[in-house]
């Protein structure tokens, strides 16, 4: 039996998806909040439950989620019957040794490059672990996509065959010391490759690195390997050229989206997969869970995003802009962490001028805790930007004064109650 404890978190939940189509006998527990996630883990038979010690069996194998603090009463029991215990990255790094694994990182697009990997691959056969606690496992599949983390530098616990990097950025400052920092962990993370790096060549960072591998850059300017050409940005999606390749049309929305689909098309020439077949698995793509989902209202849109990094919003705010030009847009963002607040407050400020009006909830504190931040909150960006209002999450009607309007929320944190909310209120208009 693996035991999962803090089963209901993203990558958590779909490595237990993914056990268990695997054939393996699986469990776990959290805490009793419900969260999206918990729907995966209902389709699959995979019971969870409520901490308590006595969950855990002498016979059980654990694998303990990042959160997870060494008080936990299931964690305490488990050391005490000396049980073997894996980190969730252990865990996923012994996955990795059984396929023929393709590794998907970089500080902002991972989630959705790994869909689309998975879409692109579909007909040869591979199993995916997603971020947005999406997973699949199944024993005669040859490949692995996996979304693989940078934080504490997880992902180099993994045996990828292909590491793909998305873009280098400063992130995770509480643990990185800065730039350079994340540029060696990256380094150390693309020299595991067996085979080959996938590379966005257009990045600075990228290009930096003292690489002992392959390496494969792509992206739209002329000295990288796999190139973009005659790309043409409209409502409906993004097309371009790929030299000795083809002509893809996409449903694509956002500069990001594209390089997000210039590193699976590097990687589906590099194994040689027919153009036709990843063009064709391509237009299935519409959007990861909680990346740019869109709920139409009447004739509002509210999106839902995973957005807390400033490229990250940026990135956001240029695709609902390609897509809606003429709609008004209503940024509503929760800052993710004391320290990342910190870092970020005047790029953030930058970022939300380009909306018409943005609401700052109060900052998710995560792993943090506001004693050792005493001057950190969100009026770090809200004093310093003219159309920026502080909301709390039980005030939807604030929202609800606007017509013909995208709103886009953007946190890591589950803020769905002040969507609901607003929903319900554009509804009853």
């Amino acid at each position: 039996m693996y035991y999962f404890i803090g089963i209901k978190g993203t990558g958590m939940s779909a490595l237990a998806v993914i056990l268990k189509q695997l054939s393996y006998e699986v469990a776990g527990s959290d805490v009793e909040k419900h969260f999206f996630t918990e729907s995966e883990l209902i389709k699959n038979n995979i019971p969870f439950y409520p901490y308590d010690e006595e969950n855990i069996k002498e016979n059980y194998t654990i694998i303990k989620g990042a959160s997870i603090k060494e008080e936990n009463v299931e964690l305490k029991k488990a050391r005490e019957l000396n049980l073997k215990i894996y980190e969730y990255n252990e865990m996923v790094g012994e996955l990795t040794k059984k396929f023929k694994t393709i590794c998907i990182a970089g500080c902002h697009g991972k989630t959705t490059t790994t869909n689309m990997m998975a879409l692109a691959f579909q007909k040869e056969g591979i199993n995916y672990l997603i971020g947005d606690g999406t997973g699949c496992g199944n024993t005669n599949n040859t490949y692995f996509a996996l979304e693989s983390c940078e934080y504490q530098r997880h992902f180099l616990a993994y045996h990828p065959e292909i590491a793909v990097i998305t873009n280098i950025d400063l992130d995770h400052v509480d643990y990185y010391k800065d730039i350079n920092d994340v540029v060696d962990a990256y380094t150390s993370y693309a020299n595991l490759a067996t085979k080959v790096v996938i590379a966005y060549g257009d990045d600075p960072y990228t290009r930096t690195m003292k690489l002992t591998k392959p390496v494969i850059y792509f992206g739209l300017n002329d000295n990288n390997d796999v190139q973009a050409k005659n790309v043409i940005y409209s409502k409906e999606g993004i097309s371009f050229d790929i030299e000795d390749y083809g002509h893809f049309d996409l449903p694509l929305f956002g500069h990001h989206q594209l390089l997000d689909a210039l590193a699976v098309i590097t990687v589906a020439k590099e194994e040689n997969l027919p153009f036709e077949e990843v063009n064709s698995n391509l237009k299935q793509f519409h959007g990861a869970k909680r990346r740019f989902t869109e709920t139409k209202v009447g004739n509002n849109i509210i999106i839902d995003d995973y957005a807390h990094h400033p490229n990250e919003v940026k990135a956001t705010i240029d695709a609902i802009k390609q897509k809606y030009p003429e709609k008004h847009l209503v940024i509503i963002f929760q800052p993710h962490t004391f320290s990342r607040t910190k870092e970020f407050a005047k790029d953030l400020v930058e970022v939300f001028k380009e909306a018409d009006q943005s609401y700052i909830l109060p900052i998710h504190p995560a792993r943090e805790k506001q004693e050792d931040y005493k001057d950190v909150t969100s009026n770090l960006i809200i004093d310093h930007l003219s159309t920026a209002h502080a909301i709390t999450i039980q005030e939807a009607k604030v929202l609800s004064q606007y017509d013909n309007t995208v709103f886009a929320f953007m946190s890591p944190n589950d803020i769905s109650k002040l969507e609901q909310e607003l929903k319900t209120l554009l509804e009853e208009k």
